[in-house]
Order: C-alpha cells, then sequence, then structure tokens
C-alpha cells in the first residue's frame, strides 16, 4: 500500500496564533487615531484632515506595494517577506510613541507602519495554504479577519477611553507600539515557513511562477467576479463604520446609540468570520456561503437604512456585520483555489487591493449625500442596488471543482 506524504501538524495552530497577532497589531496602529481626531488634531497642533492622513497613508502605501509585495511572498517565502513587515512594525511603532506631540515624526512612522501592513495582509492565504488541509483554510483565513476586526475594535474603543483616563497621545501610541513589537517577536521566534511535509496530497501545494500566476489569475472569470463583490463589499463596510453617526442621527439616534450600532456591527463581523467559513469548509462548498452572506446582508442594509426602532436597527446591525463580513475569508479562500495555480500571495493580494481601493465608496457615500440635504438615504438605497447586483455575480460563480471540470472541458473541446 502506498503511503501518504502529507500530514498535518498541530504546530499549524501556534503558527496561525501569531499571524492573528500582528495582524489585530497592525489594525490597532491604523485605525487608533479615528475615534480621537478633534483631540489628536488640538495635541498635534493640526486640522483634523491631517490627522486623517494617519489612516489614509496605509491605504496610499498599500496601492503601490501590493503587487511587489506579493512577489516577494511567493519568491523568498512567507516567513522572510512577513518578518520584514513585522521588523518595521515593531521599530516604526514603537518610534511613533517615542515621538511625543511631533507630528512631523509621528506621520513619517506611520509611513513606516503604512509600509510594514501589505506584507501582513497579502499573506493570509500563503499561511492557510502552507500549513492547513484544504478543509481548512477557509476557516483560516476567517480567523486572521477575525483577528483584524478584533484590532480595528481595540483600537476604536481602548484609545477614547486612555485618553478619558488621563493618558496622552504619546503614551497611548506608545503602549500599542510595545504590543506591536511583543507581536513582532512573538513571530519572528514562532512562526515557521512550511511543515516537515505537506499538509495536502501531492500536487494541490504546487503554485505557479508569480509572474505567470498573475497573467493566469487575469484570465479566470470568477475571480473578475468575486473581485468586483469584495469591491463593494469592503466599501459599504468601510462606508458604514464611518459615517453610521450621520447615517442614523436623522432619525432621532445620539451619538452614543450610533457607537453601539457600530460595536454590535463590528462584533457580528467576528462572529460570521469566525463561523461560516467554519461551514464551507466541512461541505467544502464557497459558492452557497457567498451567496448566503450576500442575501443575508441586503435585509440588514434595508434595515439600517429605514430602522426607526432602536431594538430593530441593532438587528439590522448584526444580521448586517454577521453576513456582509463573512463574504471576505471565504471568497479568499474561493479565488485561491479557483486561480490555482496562481500562488496564493498573488491572489490574495490582488483581493486586497480592491479591497483597499473601495475606500472610494466612502467618499461617494458623503459626495452623494451632498445633493440630498446631507442626507444617507440615496447612499445607502444605491449599496442596496449593488448588494442585489453582487447577489447576480455570485450566481454567475461555480465552486472551484465545477469551474475546474469545465475550464478542462472547455480546452479538450478548443484542441479536438
Amino acid at each position: 500500500m502506498e503511503q501518504k506524504q502529507f500530514k498535518l501538524y498541530g504546530y499549524r495552530w501556534v503558527v496561525l496564533s501569531v499571524v492573528m497577532f500582528i495582524n489585530l497589531t497592525i489594525q490597532i496602529l491604523w485605525i487608533s487615531y479615528a475615534p480621537i481626531t478633534t483631540q489628536a488634531a488640538s495635541y498635534y497642533g493640526v486640522s483634523e484632515l491631517y490627522i486623517g492622513f494617519f489612516a489614509m497613508s496605509f491605504m496610499a502605501a498599500f496601492i503601490p506595494l501590493s503587487i511587489p509585495v506579493s512577489w516577494m511572498l511567493d519568491s523568498i517565502g512567507f516567513k522572510p517577506a512577513v518578518s520584514i513587515g513585522v521588523i518595521l512594525m515593531g521599530v516604526f511603532g514603537v518610534l511613533r510613541g517615542l515621538a511625543g506631540a511631533n507630528y512631523t515624526l509621528a506621520m513619517l512612522c506611520t509611513v513606516g507602519l503604512a509600509i510594514a501592513q501589505p506584507f501582513l495582509l497579502n499573506a493570509w492565504t500563503i499561511v492557510a495554504a502552507k500549513w492547513f488541509a484544504i478543509e481548512e483554510r477557509a476557516t483560516a483565513v476567517g480567523l486572521i479577519t477575525v483577528a483584524n476586526l478584533i484590532g480595528t475594535a481595540i483600537g476604536m474603543v481602548v484609545t477614547p477611553i486612555m485618553l478619558s483616563a488621563g493618558v496622552t497621545i504619546a503614551q497611548t501610541q506608545l503602549l500599542f507600539g510595545v504590543i506591536a513589537a511583543v507581536s513582532s517577536a512573538l513571530f519572528l521566534l514562532l512562526a515557521k515557513e512550511k511543515p516537515a511535509s505537506p499538509p495536502c496530497p501531492p500536487g494541490q501545494d504546487a503554485r505557479a511562477l508569480m509572474v505567470d500566476g498573475l497573467k493566469h489569475a487575469l484570465t479566470v472569470g470568477p475571480f473578475w467576479l468575486y473581485l468586483a463583490v469584495i469591491f463593494v463589499g469592503l466599501g459599504i463596510f468601510n462606508g458604514l463604520t464611518t459615517w453610521i453617526q450621520v447615517i442614523i442621527g436623522p432619525r432621532g439616534f445620539s451619538s452614543e446609540d450610533a457607537g453601539i450600532v457600530g460595536a454590535v456591527f463590528l462584533i457580528s463581523g467576528i462572529f460570521g468570520a469566525g463561523i461560516l467559513p467554519i461551514f464551507s469548509d466541512r461541505q467544502h462548498k464557497r459558492r452557497r456561503y457567498l451567496l448566503l452572506g450576500v442575501i443575508g446582508a441586503i435585509p440588514g442594509m434595508i434595515g439600517l437604512t429605514f430602522a426607526g426602532n432602536y431594538w430593530l436597527l441593532l438587528i439590522s446591525a448584526f444580521v448586517m456585520g454577521f453576513f456582509l463580513v463573512s463574504v471576505s475569508p471565504i471568497g479568499m479562500q474561493y479565488s485561491a483555489e479557483v486561480t490555482y495555480p496562481t500562488p496564493e500571495g498573488t491572489s490574495n493580494g490582488l483581493i486586497q487591493l480592491a479591497g483597499q481601493a473601495s475606500v472610494v465608496f466612502v467618499y461617494i457615500m458623503q459626495w452623494l449625500s451632498g445633493f440630498f440635504n446631507n442626507s444617507f438615504t440615496p447612499a445607502m438605497l444605491m449599496s442596496t442596488v449593488l448588494l442585489i447586483v453582487c447577489l447576480f455575480l455570485v450566481s454567475f460563480m461555480k465552486d472551484p471543482s465545477e469551474y475546474a471540470l469545465s475550464h478542462k472541458q472547455e480546452r479538450s473541446m478548443s484542441q479536438a
């Protein structure tokens, strides 16, 4: 009897844990100025727009760096490439705290953090592919997504609490920087490139070169459909988290109500990203759970648009977050499978790039509200229509096994 040459190692959970930790801390460093924009502007002696540049610099750096970083991840390996990112994060995270009230120094350190981010975000599906069986990979990506959401929640909630307790902005940033440095050190100490033997049967871990893989990915129709879906999905997510107060405020809800609604939206997203990918892995079905995510998000969006009752608003936020956020980890694994043999870092990098570019949604929503007396209802209705469009796009997608079979048949017919 031929012996299997693949094996799952318990150490995969250690590797996943340190990857989750570094992604959690980079999110804290990214978002931590957003909830204290007014106080930070006063502290640094600049306008609120300049404080917004702290978060926007991450997007500005990600767009040109995503593809080169994906090439590095696929060329020099997962651990060496991510190590570059975590070293940058640890060093500049601490230095930003030591910059005190000097805005220029704090901004320069933020640029260093922004350069680090693509090394961390583009590695998600690579970790899953190198260490996990195909039946566990969406779950692994889902757990990293959960870590990202938790990091965002910590940055949004803890930062104002620290300031209320009398801790200065620089001291708060130094604390976050030290946590980031600890997560970086743990990654450098505990992460390994790959297990002694692959976690899957021979052939499932073989990938093309990055350039060839990039060319191949861009010829895969279902991958383009998912890029459109994730562009809309993350755009709506960013728009809701940014404008939630002005969206529900005209209906008589307070800023405190908006904060709770936003928290429910985020927490339910954590549950969605942690639960639905598990079922997707167990059944090895991607399309049906992508459909479920989009279908479930639509009534949530309608509720957030029109609900005048507070409890109905909270239920809508929970439904919206739970289903919308689950689309991301399941879709990432779907893309890694349907674009085979494109390297995971390449497909992941393109998805993250689409997600970063979707921040234009935030500005489109504000721009559209300007035509309707600062009402966000038209922007919310536009988002609902786009979710319905996404539903049609997902309906045209095929599960990876079905796509591979149909693609093989098409090639056979063209060669006949």
